[in-house]
């Protein structure tokens, strides 16, 4: 059985593996949707975890990522779609031990990347 939530951040980005001249090498921004995915039996409540408690890990996770320079966050120098899903998962899987996707999109784009990594 697989639960997901999603959360929606606005946040900048440049990627200097472009080069000179490249527009992406410039401070640009998007707005982000991710997708976060867990699995598992549910429990005794009938829940995988209960969605009150997922959010507010997931809330917590979007006040870091929203508004900002992504760049600028530990971790993250080089911010893809790739980096930011790894990146996620790692900041989640303490606390979401059911975890098994993430999946990051810039909608506007028609763009996505998706994780399902190993849970630790």
């Amino acid at each position: 059985m697989k639960l997901a939530r999603e959360i929606l951040f606005d946040a900048a980005h440049s990627l200097a593996q472009y080069g000179v001249g490249h527009p992406n090498t410039r401070v640009h921004g998007h707005s982000f949707r991710a997708r976060i995915t867990l699995s598992g039996a549910p429990d005794a409540n009938g829940q995988i975890m209960d969605f009150e408690s997922f959010g507010a890990v997931l809330e917590t996770l979007r006040k870091r990522l929203d508004h900002s320079m992504l760049n600028d966050i530990e971790g993250l120098s080089t911010p893809t779609l790739e980096n930011l899903c790894l990146w996620i998962w790692a900041e989640l899987q303490d606390e979401l031990p059911h975890i098994r996707a993430v999946e990051v999109f810039r909608d506007s784009l028609g763009q996505s990347c998706l994780y399902e990594g190993e849970a630790s």
